[in-house]
């Protein structure tokens, strides 16, 4: 999954060597999900496998690394994760929930517009 600008300084420099191991070498070019992203597609470990054809959509899977803890420094191997694209996007759909809904806010409140949920309540 392409890097964000805004988190590209995030990363280690050697980025693409240990997402090109976990990919290939560990991964051996197939998902690593067990299951945790959630979809309910497979059991056991996901069939994708990366310049293939997805399961159950058939769409070309491409093979991403996923931070289990959503921190892109902590790059230890037991936190990195080979994942199809779409157990990639649907592991995270929580955590993007929750940065998109951050950005909207930061983005209200520099423009001074603080939606009605975010005011405190009058006194009573």
């Amino acid at each position: 999954m392409p890097i964000r600008p805004e988190n590209r300084d995030r990363y280690p420099k050697d980025w693409p060597q240990i997402s090109l191991n976990i990919r290939t070498a560990r991964a051996a070019g197939r998902c690593e999900c067990l299951g945790e992203c959630g979809r309910g597609t497979h059991t056991g470990r996901c069939p994708n496998e990366n310049g293939g054809t997805a399961y159950g959509t058939g769409s070309r899977v491409v093979l991403t690394v996923a931070h289990l803890d959503h921190t892109p420094e902590n790059c230890d191997p037991t936190n990195l994760r080979a994942m199809c694209q779409g157990c990639h996007l649907h592991y995270d759909r929580d955590h993007h929930r929750q940065t998109a809904a951050a950005t909207r806010r930061a983005a209200r409140e520099a423009a001074g517009q603080l939606a009605l949920d975010d005011q405190p309540s009058p006194a009573v």
